[in-house]
This record gives structure tokens, sequence and C-alpha cells, in this order.
């Protein structure tokens, strides 16, 4: 910040100089800038949509498994001969 305080300061030419080539080149700078960033920011964006889609399909794949693990539990308690899971009868009251 300093230096652009400085470069004002000193004489209104310079001052000018720099606003006329900042005017001038700006657009030129952000449009090299824009094509050298977006396809930066393209790659990162599918790179996390790709871990997403990854991450949730493996979460699924394990939640459907303890959901299968879990009916199975319940079925085999639930038997109508009483056993419980090990094969131990249950005491009837």
């Amino acid at each position: 910040m300093a230096l652009i305080e400085d470069m004002f300061k000193g004489n209104l030419v310079t001052g000018l100089a720099f606003g006329v080539g900042a005017v001038l080149l700006g657009p030129t700078v952000l449009q090299t800038i824009g094509s050298v960033v977006r396809p930066t920011a393209n790659a990162v964006i599918k790179g996390g949509m790709v871990f997403y889609r990854e991450t949730l399909g493996e979460i699924g794949e394990m939640a459907s498994d303890l959901v299968a693990e879990a009916k199975a539990e319940l079925e085999q308690g639930s038997r109508p001969d009483g056993e419980a899971r090990g094969g131990q009868r249950q005491p009837a009251d």
C-alpha cells in the first residue's frame, strides 16, 4: 500500500501514467488471469464432486450392509420356537 501512496505523492504525471496504464491494461490482465484460473477452478470443482460421490457411495454401501445385518438379527431373534441368538432357549415365564 505504501508503494501506491508513494507513487501518487511524487508527481502528478506518474500518478496519471499509472492510472491510464491500469485502465488500458486492466481488462487484458484480468482476462489472462481468468484464462489461467478458470481451468484450475474447474478441475478443483470436478475433483470435489468425484470425491463427494465416491464418499456417499461408500457410506450408502456401509449403511445398507448394516441394515441387512440388523434385519438378519431381528429375524433370528423372532423365531417362533423362542430360540435366541446363539441357539440358546429362552426360559418360559
